[in-house]
């Protein structure tokens, strides 16, 4: 099954809270159901997202990580 992304947010770079803060800022654009892509460099942003989405309970679908960029897709509510 393919998931189609609705959107894709770019925190590369960004120092923890704020791969997180910028994926609630953007997840609330989205309509229940809608699929956010989030790109992070922060190690520690795999925790973060982990806890996150048991948190809010939006569905964390994958997450990955290539060449030190962490990929994480998550479904909204």
């Amino acid at each position: 099954m393919t998931i189609s992304i609705s959107q894709s947010l770019d925190a590369r770079n960004l120092s923890c809270p704020m791969p997180i803060v910028k994926t609630a800022i953007a997840i609330k654009t989205l309509a229940s159901g809608d699929v956010l892509e989030v790109s992070a460099t922060d190690p520690g942003s795999v925790k973060d997202f982990d806890a996150w989405s048991k948190i809010t309970g939006n569905e964390l679908i994958e997450s990955d990580v290539q060449d030190g960029v962490f990929r994480f897709v998550l479904r909204k509510k």
